[in-house]
């Protein structure tokens, strides 16, 4: 059968001595191949099945139909690795193409490195501070009830302490008071006493002689509740024993007119563990002395005391020939040192150092109900201010001798010293011993 058109075709021949002129062959609609799957949506040349776009891909009779100049049909501008507009991302040439490769890891920001570091450890210190403060807190003995104290006098501009130190033996063994040359005493009195003024124009330590001669004022049993008389001609360390810190307080208040803000009491055991915990206190001893009571043997220079040399320093009397005078201003003396290296941020700063000062002192100093761990550590900060020059330390002004080797003080001397005090003014008054 013959699919010729009869007006002429390629290929076909006739009697005719000239060739026939060209005919048209019918379209033949050729089927549509179907898409071929994309692996890859890059621009340029790649390869693929078929000739399209700008790349060229594998195809068996590829040769042939370049040679022979025949389409095969299936060429639909899709390629492997390529797209609608041109090849695929990569090398050409029969290269594999290869994948894009997604961002490179950022730099670290060390700014915000910094910045949330620093975040941590100020928390982390608030938080060990915070922890710290309330477990001390937790160990204060807030015992001393100074709103049982009568007829107190007004408030003034500085905060006033009355730091006492007892010659309390409690919780020590045998042991401890033989090594301390502490004694056997039953009961308690105290061993020393002052007054510290913390105030704006500078600090003041007062040591106020333990056989000072004044009177017990009238008072309410702070246990018992009753109602004592006054009694005149008193040794002021006879106000303690009678009735304890706040028959003390009152005693203080009413032969001085200034009013006691907070009460500060520690006894032997306490003392010498606080020294022992600091690992010694540096002190520079003008002169050497021995007492075989205390168990003073000390010689002359800068040294470190442990808590035993420490206790025997401040109790020593009987070597000095100004006794208890002398003793007072040891007192003040070494208190100041102590004061001067517990307040440090090496100590406070330290929680190898600080934990085992605050263990080793607060579970053995007893202090009134209102002082707070903030009050004490004010107050310790005062003390270390007199020692570096900023306040003065003194005796109570005195004007003499009275009964019972007793000591009289100097009352107009007092009186102008408490009311520079009251006032926040410098403390311009001089003890005479």
């Amino acid at each position: 059968m013959n699919d010729w058109p009869e007006d002429g075709g390629y290929g076909r021949g006739n009697a005719n001595s000239q060739p026939e002129g060209p005919r048209r062959m019918s379209h033949v609609q050729r089927p549509q191949a179907p898409q071929q799957p994309r692996y890859d949506q890059g621009q340029g040349r790649g390869q693929g099945y078929g000739q399209g776009g700008q790349g060229q891909g594998y195809n068996p009779n590829y040769t042939q139909a370049r040679n022979e100049g025949y389409d095969s049909g299936y060429n639909t501008g899709q390629v492997y690795g390529g797209s609608p507009q041109g090849g695929a991302q990569g090398g050409g040439n029969g290269a594999p193409p290869y994948a894009p490769q997604g961002p490179g890891r950022p730099a670290p920001d060390w700014r915000k490195r910094a910045k949330v570091g620093s975040i941590v450890l100020v928390v982390g210190v608030l938080a060990w501070g915070i922890g710290t403060y309330a477990w001390a807190s937790s160990q204060m003995r807030n015992e001393v009830d100074l709103a049982k104290v009568i007829e107190r006098p007004e408030e003034g501009d500085c905060t006033t302490y009355l730091i006492v130190g007892s010659d309390s033996r409690e919780g020590m063994s045998a042991e401890e008071k033989k090594k301390l040359h502490t004694g056997s005493a039953e009961g308690k009195r105290t061993d020393s006493m002052m007054i510290l003024a913390a105030c704006s124009s500078g600090n003041t330590m007062i040591s106020l002689p333990r056989d000072s001669w004044v009177t017990i004022p009238s008072f309410v049993g702070s246990e018992s509740g009753k109602s004592y008389p006054a009694r005149g001609g008193s040794k002021l360390n006879a106000a303690y024993a009678m009735d304890g810190p706040e028959l003390l307080v009152r005693t203080v208040e009413f032969n001085t007119g200034l009013r006691i803000d907070h009460y500060a009491e520690i006894g032997f055991a306490g003392f010498a563990n606080i020294v022992d915990a600091l690992g010694g206190v540096e002190l520079n001893i003008d002169k050497g002395f021995k007492d075989k009571k205390s168990g003073a043997d000390f010689q002359a220079g800068e040294q470190t005391l442990n808590g035993e040399q420490a206790l025997a320093f401040v109790r020593t009397r009987y070597a000095f020939a100004d006794s208890d005078l002398q003793r007072t201003k040891n007192q003040q003396k070494f208190l100041s040192a102590l004061a001067n290296q517990a307040a440090t941020p090496g100590t406070i700063l330290n929680p190898f150092a600080l934990y085992p000062t605050l263990g080793a002192g607060l579970d053995t100093l007893i202090v009134d109900k209102d002082m707070s761990l903030y009050d004490l550590g004010k107050m310790f900060f005062a003390m270390k201010g007199v020692s570096s020059g900023d306040g003065k330390s003194m005796n109570m002004p005195l004007a003499g001798s009275a009964p019972q080797n007793s000591l009289k003080w100097d009352m107009p001397k007092v009186k102008q010293l408490v009311e520079q005090i009251k006032n926040d003014e410098k403390v311009t008054v001089t003890s005479n011993r």
